[in-house]
């Protein structure tokens, strides 16, 4: 921007730079738009410098992150006119301030044309370079025969063919219909002739994309593209301006050999045979160096060659080479190049015959996998779960296995399913796939689906030789003091199912099974009672002619649950009870269950649905965004949604959110985990896969932002973090301008409230036509006593608001707030904190009373889970205190991991009676970003509206303030055996 005669504009700039902090500025821009504003209506007396000299201003202030909203037309009308400097700050202000849809933009076709066909190639340069950045549709209809023409013309220089190649590339990108296949294929062939490489290189951007549209009509191109990379690989002619740290020009071989992985193979022997001798070159010539740059520059050409090479299927040879070099890259010290090396590597999987050389790898690449970098053993599991066969099965498993105790919280879940799918589809024999399955479960617990467990019961009970082992592994497992709920499901069903095969064996009486099994009922959850009381049954058939005192015993827990609230429970209690006083009848009755039909195993299906970010859909994921990116496309402005009323949220499981683009913008976002098809049919039906309920469109807006109205008046410090501050306390400042302030004073006892709104007057001149209305959500029944009109100089005024809180929601009552200063109206819509928060009463729980609580509440909506991520990193005393000041208080003793949270609080409302609210937070200690939620009340709306205020604070919101610590409850005398299995 030359500033030389521009006296005005450069004086603005030193003032702004002076400016001592950022209010200072605000007023000085406030005051420079303003300024503009005026002189732009008196249009007629503006000469063509002064309308310059604005528009830069404009171009400045809009630099600097402040709303431009007029002065558009101006700018647009500086296009037309004569002379240069006006011409380029037209041109260059409309390219930066408006964007490809705006109405504006028609009425400079016209001119944006003449400058094209004109003489003069400044113009010209300066009109592609706008149509390149911010051309839409219509650009593309008006313009693109003229562009064409430009691109093609012998007489024009270098620097304008240049940009008519990206001016084309993008009208085409807007309408592929501007380039008539037929006559551009030979159009293309010329271009691909050029000699000067800039001209060349913008060419190859515009076949790129050609191609991708339509290869077909190009393969006459396809020879030109192989000479290109013959010039560039024996570095013919390069001038030394394209010479990047000794590599001709790295970005045009890229763009060559991504142009040539469009087209299906190469036909032509000498054209092929002259491709490979280029790649060939390309992988013996690139090698680790220490400048950053040219690693970046080579290996960027290299890892593209590697693309190719796998495309055109070359001799094996050459893939043996391709293979070596990618394992000299996964053991470097650089962590970009081990990435891209196992990526590669990865991909070189699909390629037939060369599996048993990247075997040679594996020590290496199992090394990967405890690697810092979370994304190269992301990288390095999903190559290792590539390259498993029945020959390295066993060695890749015990690997991942061993790694799974030490793995990253995200990734056990998918560590655990990919050692599951690996050892069923590689297992030498079923004994050693049933010793892995149990393993993932006692390591794993928490992440290993009930998927996973169906299917070794599936196995197990279609394999008659392997129930006697499946049947000892689960008894040993038993003998441990504390295992997973999941180990006592599948260890309990297999003990009920074949424990009678054992009856011989030291200690596998029915007697002893019962006992062992018995013991870990007071510890598990709903669904599993269930499973429990199965087994009895089975145990109670087996052992007949039966011993009188355990069929005493298991009678008695029969006619214990027969009362049960849970009516699947009560069910089974009675009709076992029923069944088992038929006598020798109860052995037809409970016999084993009979094999399971052949079926596809829904765990490899469940990887093929949810196979997470895998290399080649990595690799096909960027090249779609390559192909329809906008490098030069300035975005559509949208206006912020304005604060909506909405209704209590559903908690309808069949709802779905469709406004995804407003959901993201209030931070409200989930990952809604649709259970699959039970296994085991209705043997196992009450047990429930937890999700939390879709996001309905209402709900999507429970949090949204108010907008403020666009005045001259600009609060003092953020609004939003002023509102989330007193979200977590009692008092303080909500809102401030220069002129006014206003503070917030509340009282909470259960579910009403009171709200004291002190409106303050800064200045010594009165403030008139003072106007306040509050604005309640469904949920909130308020009453605000009256306002003055007038507040005197100097003076505060109190205004109470009465709050009763009718139920559960995370929608906030609007304060719209405005007065009258001098002649100006400032209007501002403020959130009131009366959030769900306040109407908590923290409450200390007991072991007795929390686990029957935890218990009854089994499954959605009333008990809710989900992993968050993105979470603020703090530790365990920070969650604690947070907690605190939102009025949940941490429960220590109840939870027997020390990484873990339980808080409790009781939620209080006019419709509802007072409930209890249960939490439980399982954090990572080695990634504090991300950790694992549940939460759990008697009401649906409650429990999910609790868990997403929660997770805003975890992830967005400011730290809480101090608040003063509440009593601790009395810790429980032996809190690992009531939670071994039930959390």
């Amino acid at each position: 921007m030359a500033l030389s005669g521009m006296r005005g504009l450069s004086v603005f700039i030193s003032e702004i730079r002076n400016c001592q902090n950022k209010e200072q500025e605000r007023l000085r821009v406030d005051k420079e738009l303003g300024n503009i504003r005026t002189r732009f209506k008196n249009e007629k007396g503006l000469t063509p410098y002064d309308k310059k000299k604005y528009v830069w201003k404009m171009l400045y202030i809009f630099m600097l992150g402040y709303d431009v909203d007029f002065g558009h037309m101006e700018a647009v009308s500086l296009i037309s006119a004569p002379k240069y400097p006006e011409k380029q700050v037209g041109y260059l202000v409309t390219s930066c301030l408006l964007n490809e849809n705006h109405d504006f933009l028609r009425l400079a076709i016209n001119t944006v044309r003449n400058d094209i066909i004109g003489r003069n190639e400044t113009f010209q340069c300066l009109a592609l370079t706008m149509v390149g950045n911010i051309g839409g549709r219509e650009f593309a209809e008006s313009l693109a025969p003229d562009v064409q023409k430009l691109l093609v013309s012998s007489s024009c220089r270098p620097l304008v063919r240049k940009k008519a190649a990206l001016c084309l590339l993008r009208l085409f990108r807007k309408n592929p219909d501007v380039v008539n296949v037929d006559g551009w294929s030979d159009r293309m062939t010329q271009l691909l002739d050029e000699k000067n490489l800039g001209v060349l290189t913008s060419s190859m951007s515009l076949f790129v994309a050609l191609v991708s549209n339509n290869h077909e009509a190009y393969w006459s191109c396809l020879p030109k593209c192989v000479k290109v990379l013959e010039r560039l690989a024996r570095n013919q002619d390069i001038p030394q301006e394209y010479t990047y740290y000794g590599i001709p020009s790295p970005w045009l071989q890229v763009k060559t050999m991504r142009a040539l992985q469009y087209f299906p193979t190469v036909e032509d022997p000498n054209t092929r045979r002259a491709l490979f001798e280029v790649l060939q070159r390309i992988l013996m010539g690139t090698d680790v160096v220490k400048n950053v740059n040219k690693n970046n520059a080579s290996h960027a050409v290299l890892f593209e060659a590697l693309a190719l090479v796998m495309h055109l299927d070359a001799e094996k040879e050459m893939m043996s080479q391709c293979v070596a070099l990618l394992g000299k890259f996964i053991a470097v010290r650089e962590p970009n190049i081990r990435y891209l090396g196992l990526e590669n590597m990865t991909r070189m999987l699909m390629v037939t015959d060369v599996q048993d050389i990247i075997k040679r790898h594996q020590a290496q690449i199992i090394t990967s996998l405890k690697d810092p970098d979370i994304s190269i053993r992301r990288r390095a599991l999903d190559l290792l779960y590539g390259m498993c066969d029945v020959s390295n099965a066993k060695d890749i498993v015990e690997e991942l296995l061993q790694y799974l105790g030490t793995a990253d919280f995200t990734m056990r879940e998918e560590l655990a399913l990919k050692a599951a799918i690996l050892a069923e589809k590689f297992a030498p024999d079923l004994s050693w796939y049933v010793d892995v399955i149990l393993q993932l479960i006692d390591k794993a617990g928490d992440f290993v689906s009930d998927d996973i467990w169906f299917r070794v019961v599936q196995f197990v009970t279609n394999n008659e030789d392997l129930q006697p082992y499946a049947a000892l592994k689960a008894r040993e497992y038993l003998d441990k003091p504390a295992i997973h709920e999941t180990m006592v499901k599948v260890s309990a069903y297999l003990l009920g199912e074949y424990s009678h095969l054992l009856a011989r064996r030291p200690g596998c009486s029915p007697k002893d099974i019962f006992v062992i099994i018995h013991e870990k009922l007071p510890t598990v959850s709903t669904p599993t009672i269930s499973i429990l009381l199965s087994t009895y049954a089975k145990i109670l058939m087996h052992s007949q002619p039966p011993d009188p005192e355990l069929q005493n015993q298991i009678w008695a827990i029969f006619s214990k649950y027969e009362t049960c609230i849970d009516t699947e429970i009560q069910q089974r209690a009675v009709e076992y009870f029923a069944l088992s006083r038929k006598g020798a009848a109860l052995m037809d009755i409970l016999a084993e269950m009979p094999k399971f039909p052949e079926r596809e195993s829904s765990l490899i299906k469940k990887a093929e649905d949810t196979e997470a970010d895998t290399a080649e859909l990595s690799a096909i994921k960027s090249r779609t965004q390559q192909q329809a990116s906008n490098a030069l496309v300035v975005t559509d402005q949208r206006e912020p949604p304005q604060l909506c009323m909405v209704k209590i949220p559903s908690v309808d499981h069949n709802s779905v959110s469709v406004d995804q683009e407003l959901t993201q913008a209030n931070g409200i976002s989930h990952e809604v985990d649709h259970p699959q098809p039970d296994i085991l049919g209705d043997l196992l039906s009450p047990l429930a896969i937890e999700a939390p309920p879709p996001v309905s469109e209402d709900d999507a807006l429970a949090l949204a932002p108010v907008v403020e109205q666009d005045n001259l008046v600009k609060p003092i410090g953020d609004i939003a973090e002023r509102f989330h501050a007193l979200c977590l306390k009692d008092s303080g400042v909500l809102y401030e301008d220069p002129y006014v302030q206003i503070g917030i004073k509340a009282d909470w006892r259960g579910h009403q409230g009171r709200l004291v709104i002190f409106l303050g007057n800064k200045t010594t001149s009165s403030l008139t036509s003072v106007q306040a209305v509050v604005l309640p959500p469904s949920h909130l029944k308020l009453e605000l006593s009256s306002v003055p009109e007038v507040i005197p100089p100097r003076a505060q005024v109190q205004c109470p608001v009465e709050v009763v809180n009718l139920g559960p929601s995370r929608d906030v009552a609007v304060l719209d707030f405005s007065y009258m200063f001098g002649t100006s109206l400032v209007e501002s819509k403020l959130r009131l904190p009366a959030v769900i928060n306040k109407f908590f009463q923290p409450i200390p729980v007991s072991t007795e009373e929390f686990f029957p609580q935890w218990r009854s509440l089994a499954g959605p909506p009333l008990k809710l889970q989900e992993v968050v991520r993105g979470v603020r990193a703090m530790s365990l005393g920070e969650m604690s205190h947070l907690f605190s000041s939102l009025r949940l208080i941490v429960c220590p003793g109840l939870d027997p991991n020390p990484s873990n949270l339980v808080a409790t609080t009781t939620f209080y409302s006019e419709s509802t009676r007072a409930m209890l609210c249960l939490v439980r937070i399982e954090t990572d200690p080695a990634d504090r970003t991300q950790l694992r939620m549940t939460v759990a009340s008697q009401d649906p709306t409650l429990t999910f509206e609790l868990k997403e205020y929660i997770k805003e604070h975890l992830i967005s919101i400011p730290t809480a303030p101090s608040m003063p610590q509440q009593p601790q409850p009395i810790a429980s005398s032996d809190p690992g055996a009531l939670l071994a299995g039930l959390l």
